[in-house]
C-alpha cells in the first residue's frame, strides 16, 4: 500500500539563471504541491520602493505561508545574496513567519550533479550550514529523471523537511550576503 504524502506549500529559491529548470520543476510537479515561490512581476520594484519593502514583501507575502524550502542548486546558485537571504528567511521563526523545512536540489548542470559526494563550498553557505552532522537540518539530493516516480520520490523529500523543521533548530548564524560574490563559479565560497 502505497503511503499518502501531504502536500505542502513550497517557497522555491533560485538563482534566476536556472527559471527554466525552476518552471519546469513547478510543471512536473503539479498539483503535488503548492507553489508558493516569486514569479516575474509578483511584486512591482520600480519606483521608489526599496529593497527592504521588497524583502519584506516576499517574506510575509510567499514565504510566510510555506512549510518548506526548495532550494534549486545550479552553478552559481551559491553566490547569489537573494538565494541567501530566502534562505534565512526560511529558516527564521518569528511572528508573522513559522519556519520552514529545508532541502536542496542539485539540477543537472551543477559539477556535483549525480556525484557521490558533493563540495559544500558549491552550494550556497547558508544551506551548507544546516547539512552538517548525523542529524542535519537540511539534506541535499539530485535531481532525478522525470516520470510519476520521481514526483512521489520529491514529495517524500519535501515530506522530510516539513518533519525536520521541528527537530534541532537552523544554523542562521552567518551574516547576511551584502552583495552577490564575485568569481567564477567553479571556484566556490570561502570561509
Amino acid at each position: 500500500m502505497e503511503t499518502i504524502v501531504p502536500r505542502h506549500n513550497v517557497f522555491i529559491s533560485y538563482h534566476v539563471q536556472d527559471k527554466r529548470s525552476k518552471d519546469e520543476f513547478v510543471q512536473m510537479m503539479g498539483d503535488s504541491i503548492v507553489d508558493k515561490s516569486v514569479n516575474v512581476g509578483d511584486i512591482d520594484d520600480t519606483g521608489d520602493i526599496t529593497l527592504d519593502a521588497v524583502r519584506q514583501r516576499i517574506r510575509d507575502e510567499f514565504i510566510a505561508p510555506a512549510s518548506v524550502t526548495v532550494v534549486l542548486i545550479g552553478p552559481c546558485t551559491w553566490r547569489r545574496k537573494h538565494v541567501d537571504w530566502e534562505i534565512a528567511s526560511s529558516i527564521s521563526e518569528t511572528s508573522k513567519n513559522f519556519r520552514c523545512g529545508l532541502l536542496g536540489i542539485f539540477l543537472p548542470n551543477h559539477p556535483n550533479y549525480n556525484e557521490s559526494t558533493y563540495d559544500s563550498h558549491l552550494i550556497p553557505p547558508r544551506l551548507a550550514d544546516n547539512c552538517n552532522g548525523d542529524d542535519p537540518f537540511a539534506l541535499v539530493y539530485d535531481l532525478p529523471q522525470w516520470n510519476r516516480q520521481s514526483v512521489v520520490e520529491i514529495q517524500g523529500w519535501i515530506h522530510k523537511a516539513f518533519n525536520r523543521r521541528k527537530g534541532a533548530p537552523p544554523n542562521n548564524r552567518r551574516p547576511q550576503f551584502g552583495k552577490n560574490w564575485k568569481g567564477p563559479c567553479s571556484a566556490g565560497w570561502q570561509g
